[in-house]
């Protein structure tokens, strides 16, 4: 039972759960193994009591004066920790962003491939990043491009909204769409606005 070592949490790196010989601090509030309060004790009373008990003396909150330790079973203790932060992870949702790179010259069998695949990445939870790209004199002619990102964006608008607009930076636009939130954008992205006016003129 008794250890003169750290015992790793879950998370190794971050925690360690001292027990035992390892706790080496002046004074201890102690709690027993049926949760009943012991009061202020030395972590050498501690341990008698908790051999007695045949269990362990864990130190359970160590950033509190005097640090609180129980008697407890040192396995199960760590068992439940590693359950807890397992389902902390369930609950957490990783949202990642995934790039969509184009140039204005995509053709539509590309486009539809690329619209489709930015579906799947909205609709399973993720962000995506557009990217269009103009080579050479291209730029000279970025209203074509930005045709497409404005087509691009209505015809995901179902599923997916602008979170942020970043405009022409280099030789490349970027758009940053997320799953729609149920509210849709009335006020469409730079790009769209000027289409929509190119549109009206004609």
């Amino acid at each position: 039972m008794s250890t003169d070592r750290y015992f790793r949490g879950p998370s190794a790196n971050k925690n360690k759960v001292r027990a035992n010989e390892q706790i080496r601090v002046p004074q201890i509030r102690l709690i027993g193994p049926e949760g009943e309060q012991l009061g202020i004790v030395t972590p050498k009373e501690g341990l008698i009591k908790a051999e007695e008990a045949g269990l362990d003396l864990v130190e359970v909150a160590p950033n509190v004066k005097p640090p609180v330790c129980r008697i407890l079973d040192l396995g199960k203790y760590l068992y439940s920790l590693s359950k807890k932060e397992k389902e902390s992870r369930k609950k957490q949702k990783v949202i990642d962003v995934k790039e969509i790179k184009m140039t204005s010259k995509i053709e539509e069998h590309d486009y539809q491939t690329k619209l489709r695949s930015a579906r799947n990445f909205l609709e399973r939870g993720d962000k995506v990043k557009m990217t269009m790209f103009f080579r050479g004199r291209e730029i000279t002619h970025s209203e074509l491009g930005k045709k497409i990102l404005a087509r691009f964006i209505e015809d995901i608008a179902d599923i997916g909204e602008v979170e942020r607009n970043d405009g022409l930076e280099g030789n490349a636009i970027h758009i940053y769409l997320q799953p729609q939130t149920g509210k849709k954008t009335t006020v469409k992205p730079e790009p769209a606005q000027e289409v929509k006016r190119e549109k009206e003129e004609q």
